[in-house]
């Protein structure tokens, strides 16, 4: 997927729900240009930015990824080129690896490249998540203790405690991340 249907899929959600550029701008703490620049496809919000506007529109951030008509041609594989995705502002880029989000697990493929971090703030979601860091390196902050993870090492924690993540390594950091609703 790219940016433009994401944008497209915003649009959408804010019209159904009665929203304007300047309600949505207001309430994620940004320019009305940008949300429209969103919308547009020509910004590339960051997590944060995305998690808010999830919120705002009360959907989960997943539904950006995959519409009707994007779904893979298999029903429980996903080949690597029908990989939906979203590019985030700042380095980070997510694959969905499972072939819809109507489960109750979600796998992402996460790629940080080098300094880019999650958010300036700890974030907390619903459900459960996890991952397996495949390559690089990351320094995960949960609820105030700061992992430092190597290729190989994994992690699972409860997503309402406050978490953030940076990549302070040299190269991309990789990482099948597991997301499960409850």
């Amino acid at each position: 997927m790219n940016d433009h249907v994401a944008g497209l899929r915003i649009k959408y959600l804010r019209k159904k729900k009665g929203l304007s550029l300047q309600q949505v701008a207001d309430r994620i703490g940004r320019s009305i240009g940008f949300v429209s620049q969103i919308e547009r496809g020509l910004s590339r919000p960051s997590i944060e930015d995305i998690g808010a506007i999830a919120q705002l529109l009360e959907v989960d951030y997943l539904s950006f990824f995959t519409s009707e008509q994007e779904l893979p041609k298999h029903p429980v594989l996903v080949k690597r080129r029908e990989r939906s995705a979203l590019d985030y502002r700042g380095g980070i880029k997510d694959q969905l690896l499972s072939p819809d989000i109507s489960g109750k697990f979600h796998m992402l493929l996460t790629e940080i490249a080098p300094g880019s971090r999650s958010s300036d703030d700890l974030m907390t979601d619903a459900g459960e998540q996890g991952g397996l860091v495949l390559d690089g390196e990351l320094e995960l902050t949960i609820n105030g203790e700061t992992l430092h993870l190597v290729e190989g090492d994994s992690f699972h924690f409860t997503s309402s405690t406050p978490h953030s993540y940076v990549n302070k390594g040299q190269i991309p950091t990789k990482i099948v991340w597991v997301f499960a609703l409850r």
